[in-house]
């Protein structure tokens, strides 16, 4: 069964092929992907691996957490669900101003 990772403080410049060669290190990777903003296209520095075992994910855990990968420490673990999110207001500016 394939286990999901959370791969945090990545490079601005990593492209997914690079997450995807690393994480190939500690065994086979079904899925690796860069979350990006949705506004200008650039990374937010963190992604997703999906190992094709429990075991590869462990492994790759071990290998990544903590260490260096491109002059940055990551932190790697197992991801979790989305939580839901209340439902945003359609007039929030986010200004702190009720704009009537």
């Amino acid at each position: 069964m394939a286990t999901k990772l959370y791969v945090g403080g990545l490079p601005y410049s990593t492209t997914q092929d690079e997450l995807q060669e690393a994480f190939a290190k500690a065994g086979s990777v079904v899925s690796a992907s860069i979350i990006t903003d949705k506004m200008t296209g650039r990374s937010r520095g963190f992604g997703f691996v999906e190992m094709a075992s429990n075991d590869e994910a462990q492994k790759a855990i071990e290998m990544w957490n903590g260490n260096d990968f491109g002059g940055r420490k990551l932190t790697v673990n197992e991801a979790k669900p989305l939580e839901p999110r209340a439902p945003r207001r359609d007039n929030d500016f986010g200004g702190g101003r009720n704009w009537q």
